[in-house]
């Protein structure tokens, strides 16, 4: 990489945490390490901005903190500073293209979680993943202040074709990307991660070649795009290792820490 690296930011579930959500020793240590050297670090994360809290005081984040894959900004006083919606009429749509593939809709607005059963697939994990309950509802009521609509269903094949299929529907008009194999996302067309390199480049005057872009999902990919160089997580399937410019050990195995240490940090790791 010609330009020395400014700025790290990080994919968080599969990347920056294990399966298990957890912020290994490994990887603080990293971050801090980071930050000694006088590089910035910042996240991004389908999650919602509040789903990321138990990241700032362990990896003291100073930066935006990029929600909904972009979809609203915050600094880590919870203030926000950016948000980007889905029109009505963009949500409607995404609603009856997920619906119709059989996928469960939850819709995200800037302020809450919409499911219409607290025990369909994938719920209750999210909860435990992001620290707050939905609000259990119809969830075609919550339209008007969409950030980001998430179809989930647990096969595989059928996410991929939903994937295709909004990605279609949408043309430039939003951004549909899988965040997990049994996730994909839905957001405003600038709210993806690779406008998230964007945002930071403009709001900080560091150039994309000098940043590095970590992550595990297809989503990811437009990160990488961006950026002097990525690092793919082990696990990644094979396009995103390919859009990568490096391929870490898995996020069971230290990727995150392992990456950096090995590409960014020089160190390499045993």
């Amino acid at each position: 990489m010609k330009q020395a690296v400014q700025l790290v930011l990080a994919d968080v579930d599969g990347t920056l945490v294990t399966r298990d959500k957890i912020l290994t020793p490994r990887a603080i240590r990293a971050v801090h390490t980071l930050r000694e050297k006088g590089i910035r670090f910042a996240v991004t994360s389908g999650r919602p901005p509040r789903g990321m809290a138990m990241l700032i005081e362990p990896l003291a984040i100073d930066m935006p903190i990029a929600g909904f894959n972009g979809g609203v900004l915050v600094h880590p006083d919870w203030s926000v500073f950016e948000t980007k919606r889905l029109t009505h009429a963009q949500a409607e749509q995404v609603l009856k293209i997920i619906t119709d593939h059989g996928a469960d809709p939850w819709v995200y607005t800037s302020q809450d979680w919409f499911v219409h059963d607290h025990d369909a697939p994938h719920v209750s994990r999210e909860e435990w993943t992001v620290k707050f309950a939905p609000r259990v509802d119809d969830v075609s009521r919550h339209l008007d202040d969409v950030v980001k609509i998430t179809g989930v269903s647990d096969d595989a094949t059928l996410m991929q074709k939903l994937e295709r299929d909004l990605q279609e529907a949408l043309g430039q008009t939003a951004s549909a990307a899988c965040s997990q194999p049994y996730y994909v996302d839905v957001t405003n067309r600038e709210a993806n991660k690779g406008g998230v390199v964007t945002t930071l480049e403009a709001l900080f005057d560091i150039p994309a070649a000098s940043m590095v872009t970590l992550g595990d999902q297809p989503n990811d990919m437009l990160m990488f795009a961006k950026t002097g160089m990525s690092i793919a997580m082990g696990q990644a399937n094979d396009t995103v290792k390919a859009a990568a410019t490096y391929v870490s050990t898995s996020c069971e195995e230290e990727g995150f820490a392992i990456g950096l240490e090995r590409y960014v940090l020089g160190d390499v790791a045993t």
